[in-house]
């Protein structure tokens, strides 16, 4: 069927006053009201100031509040996708209003305040039609943000009118502050009070969005939104496996979402991506190698959203998570003894510096599978060597995104069956590999430097750490009469010109000559460029670059002959582990 979208520019009056037919519903996976006291004065002044010198009963303008992107759910609701803060604020504002003119006894009421009171109230609450009561308690906005005591705030103060005073919640502190504000300009210019009224009811426009179904609203939110973050796939799928929760779950499940949230964010990872793992992880375990990437929510909204309502998910996304605390953070976990193995931590580190995350899925999927088996540590460090020489030989021979998709896709499936998976990566003839190791492509060159500095030291690089140029990549015009400025620059950037060294040393070397330089080099806590800092080379000229070229190349090259070897021995010397735990 074809998507059906349904715009119409309209008034606050006309756009809250449809709440009476399909009441507005900020959904379960929406974040909490978050708009500041500044947001809150910027909306008020703004629309007073419009009142002043373009609105009010005399004149035609309009106001633009923004769009409200919404589609009418299964229970006759409309379902705000975008726009909720802005909505919100708005039953505030008129609820504000509303206070202050019924606080008036009636027999003291203007004829202008009676209007606006019987304006306002259908905007917020639904009316008898027969009688025209208002029923407070029956309000046209509801609230059910998942783990939100604020739902029944809001509630409560639409209701009554009533904010505590010692709240500090938004609702209660924007609610007090459109009171303040409405107060103020009350007393400083009465005359206005209704014409302002009046513009806010009618002269502010909102532009609503209806969509026929929940995908096509996300849809439009995305193209629209450059407000700050998206609503990400994670929140929808809280809301969906919070909603098919037995009573009694679901304040566990929130507790643990919540627990996930903040570890992830201190992990630098985010759930939405712990998802995005985790389907590489079920599309291995199907025997998926399809090498397009489906998008997270349309992958797991398959048949219902089955894939979400696993009941081992969560207890799986907290399990990748562990991974990249090690990867990310250098935690240790407790009674895991593989994330104390410098040789492996030192591999994963390399790895980031791998041009994009192909890395990433094999490495997740193998962790799920295999972490809790009696051999673990000892396979995990050969098959991320393997994994390293196989991405880093043909990243270096195709500086490609893409080179490795389908043989990565291919090794997901390979590691679910079997602990020592099959890499069927195209062969690599490693006597071939030498001019690419001596003058790689510029994404490469982390991962080389790395893999040389690893080979000889048992910690980690520093956190920062620069790529240093033994030769500086700026030199004076006579320091080599008889070579071309090309030649000179391209010489340059080889793999023998280059050093990792540490960010604050780097400074202070400055674009020295390699003479002037040698001291820092000593001072620094990395073996090879420590190293060069202590050896007996005076100059540093092309030739030297060229000699270190060769050293290089053969030491890289011996390096990943040996994990490939390693790793080939390994089904010959110890079997296989067993199945996926």
């Amino acid at each position: 069927m074809p998507t059906t979208i349904e715009v119409n520019k309209q008034s606050v009056e006309a756009l809250l006053g449809s709440g009476k037919s399909k009441p507005f519903v900020i959904p379960e996976y929406q974040r909490p009201y978050a708009w500041t006291d500044e947001q809150v004065e910027t909306l008020f002044e703004d629309l007073w100031d419009f009142t002043a010198t373009s609105g009010g009963t005399e004149r035609e303008s309009s106001y633009f509040l923004g769009s409200v992107v919404s589609y009418e759910n299964e229970d006759g609701e409309q379902e705000i996708i975008d726009g909720q803060q802005r909505i919100t604020s708005l039953f505030l504002l008129l609820r504000a209003i509303y206070t202050k003119l019924i606080a008036t006894p009636a027999s003291e009421r203007t004829a202008e305040a009676n209007n606006f009171i019987g304006k306002i109230e259908p905007t917020i609450w639904r009316t008898n039609k027969l009688t025209g009561m208002v029923d407070f308690k029956n309000i046209l906005l509801t609230s059910r943000v998942v783990n939100n005591e604020g739902n029944e705030i809001l509630r409560s103060i639409l209701e009554t009118g009533k904010a505590d005073e010692d709240a500090k919640d938004n609702y209660s502190k924007n609610y007090r502050h459109f009171q303040e504000l409405f107060d103020k300009h009350s007393t400083e210019n009465p005359l206005m009070v209704y014409q302002f009224i009046y513009a806010l009811l009618n002269q502010a426009i909102l532009l609503p969005i209806t969509a026929d179904t929940q995908d096509t609203a996300l849809t439009i939110f995305s193209t629209l939104n450059d407000r700050g973050l998206p609503l990400s796939d994670a929140d929808i799928f809280k809301a969906k496996i919070y909603n098919q929760l037995a009573p009694d779950d679901k304040k566990v499940f929130i507790d643990r979402w919540k627990d996930l949230d903040e570890q992830s964010t201190d992990a630098n990872e985010s759930i939405q991506q712990l998802f995005y793992y985790n389907m590489f992880y079920y599309r291995a375990r199907d025997k998926d190698t399809k090498t397009t990437t489906p998008g997270v929510r349309k992958y797991y909204a398959v048949n219902k959203f089955e894939r979400l309502y696993k009941p081992e998910l969560l207890d799986t996304l907290f399990v990748i998570l562990n991974l990249w605390k090690v990867v990310n953070k250098g935690e240790e976990l407790e009674d895991e003894a593989w994330s104390k193995n410098i040789k492996i931590r030192q591999t994963l580190d390399i790895l980031t510096s791998y041009p994009n995350e192909h890395w990433k899925y094999p490495v997740v999927i193998y962790y799920v599978c295999y972490r809790n088996e009696e051999n673990f540590e000892t396979r995990f460090a050969r098959f991320l060597n393997k994994l390293l020489m196989e991405l880093m030989t043909k990243y270096l021979m195709i500086p490609t995104i893409n080179a490795v998709k389908p043989d990565i896709l291919k090794l997901n499936s390979a590691i679910v069956a079997s602990d020592i998976p099959t890499f069927e990566f195209k062969t690599v003839d490693m006597t071939q590999l030498e001019p690419y190791i001596q003058n790689p492509n510029r994404n490469a060159v982390r991962m080389l430097l790395k893999t040389l500095a690893y080979e000889h030291q048992d910690d980690l690089l520093p956190a920062k750490w620069e790529i240093e140029h033994i030769f500086p990549q700026k030199w004076q015009t006579n320091y080599f009469p008889d070579e071309p400025d090309a030649t000179i620059k391209e010489k340059i950037e080889h793999i023998g010109n280059k050093l990792p060294f540490e960010k604050k040393l780097n400074i202070v070397a400055g674009n020295g000559y390699f003479g002037k330089k040698k001291k820092e080099y000593t001072a620094s806590e990395i073996v090879i460029t420590k190293a060069m800092g202590t050896s007996d080379v005076m100059d540093w000229n092309l030739e030297s670059i060229t000699k270190r070229d060769i050293r290089v190349s053969d030491e890289v090259v011996k390096i990943m002959n040996r994990w490939n070897n390693e790793y080939l021995n390994i089904s010959i010397s110890e079997g296989k582990m067993g199945e996926p735990s």
